[in-house]
């Protein structure tokens, strides 16, 4: 069978991109933060914003490049960095 529709590979990434981020969030929320997906960017550059007490924790560059970076990469082929939006 074949179809009308094109497959845009930036919504299928961005798709990619919050499941995987469905999948952080409940550890983020058991430490009283959350994360919030910003964008996505033609270089496979993901924004996020850490919140709550993510937002304000010494270590959230830490959380955000050793787990949530790798998370995401591991998962969404074409990711090539998830940054903090500043």
């Amino acid at each position: 069978m074949t179809t009308d529709v094109d497959v845009d590979p930036s919504n299928e990434m961005e798709a990619g991109i919050l499941e995987a981020i469905e999948i952080i969030r409940p550890a983020l929320q058991a430490d009283g933060g959350d994360i919030v997906f910003n964008s996505v960017d033609a270089d496979g550059v993901v924004t996020v914003s850490l919140v709550g007490a993510c937002g304000t924790c010494p270590v959230s560059q830490m959380t955000l490049k050793a787990g949530v970076e790798r998370i995401i990469m591991d998962r969404v082929p074409g990711v090539t960095e998830v940054v903090a939006a500043s």
